[in-house]
């Protein structure tokens, strides 16, 4: 039988092959309305709440930056005075300078001990499970129990830390009221109750890494240190830049902890940028524009830092 002669017999259904053995395109179908609307219906109460609660008094404190209240009461339209005076007050930039020493060291180590931990937690031995659970145990705790608790152990005259030490015949040391050591003080109990919270997320970037990677060069020789460096490092490196970014977010905005620990003392010494905020909008005189106008550097601060660290990862990664 010649091709001439060939007829095209219908498919099941009825359809006829098109010319060149496709098939004719399907009438698409229309999604139903409430399937389209369903995934906005689940968002909708988190973005209503997120607006209500953080879009709205945001924008509300670029508003009040532009005005000052000396008694809480009486607000006067004073425009960028406000940041003209924090940006000549010695207080505010001694804030600034001990934010930027708490965050760098608190950032450092938390990457560092995050790690650290998430790669000996990753192998497997007997209570790893329970290890895990107790590292991350701090996170679960209140901000304001961690200050208070670390503030008795690290009490001078009947602090356990002191007590300990005095065993090994170390005298008492004061390391809430020594300017020199509060600031280290205060990086240690933030490092201890956020290290666990960043430690999982390193471990799940790692359970992340195919195995016959780390197979592949153990038969090649490859030591543990530079199947770390060379393999675990840089496959890290997409997890590595959120521990960064959201530590130096956390950093930026500690406050409670610090609060119940130090005060802020000695002589300010572990004030940092949210409390200079906090005394100014509410303690006396009370000055909200003052209070706000910080909050305002507060913002672009973190913003423009954790643009920076978008960027610095996205060009590794196309290189």
């Amino acid at each position: 039988m010649s091709a001439d002669q060939v007829v095209t017999e219908p498919t099941r259904g009825g359809s006829i092959p098109a010319p060149g053995g496709g098939t004719p395109p399907r009438a698409r179908r229309s999604r139903p309305l409430g399937r389209t609307l369903a995934p906005y219906l689940f968002v909708l109460p988190n973005m209503v709440v997120f607006t209500i609660f953080t879009i709205i008094p945001a924008l509300w404190m670029f508003y009040i930056a532009l005005f000052d209240s000396r008694d809480g009461q009486l607000f006067e339209f004073v425009g960028l005075e406000n940041f003209a005076e924090i940006s000549t007050d010695d207080e505010f930039l001694g804030v600034l300078a001990h934010t930027a020493i708490f965050t760098i060291g608190f950032v450092v180590l938390t990457i560092v001990f995050s790690t650290l931990f998430a790669v000996l937690l990753n192998d497997r031995f007997r209570g790893r499970t329970f290890f895990r659970a107790v590292l991350f145990l701090p996170s679960l705790l209140s901000a304001v129990v961690i200050g208070l608790l670390w503030g008795w152990m690290f009490e001078r005259s009947n602090g356990l830390v002191n007590v300990a030490l005095g065993n090994f015949g170390i005298g008492e040391i004061p390391w809430l009221v020594d300017e020199n050591l509060a600031l280290g003080v205060v990086i240690f109990v933030g490092l201890w109750m956020h290290t666990g919270f960043y430690t999982l997320i390193v471990l799940a970037g790692l359970q992340g890494i195919d195995p016959n990677v780390y197979e592949a060069a153990k038969v090649d020789g490859a030591s543990a240190t530079q199947r770390f460096f060379q393999i675990t490092w840089p496959l890290l490196r997409p997890t590595t830049l959120v521990v960064l970014i959201l530590s130096t977010i956390a950093g930026f905005q500690s406050f409670d902890f610090i609060w119940t620990l130090t005060g802020g003392g000695p002589v300010g010494a572990t004030t940092l940028i949210v409390q200079y905020i906090y005394e100014k909008a509410f303690s006396t005189p009370i000055r909200y524009g003052l209070g706000a106008a910080g909050g305002v550097v507060l913002f672009f601060i973190v913003f423009a830092l954790t643009m920076a660290n978008f960027a610095y990862g996205r060009r590794k990664d196309a290189a």
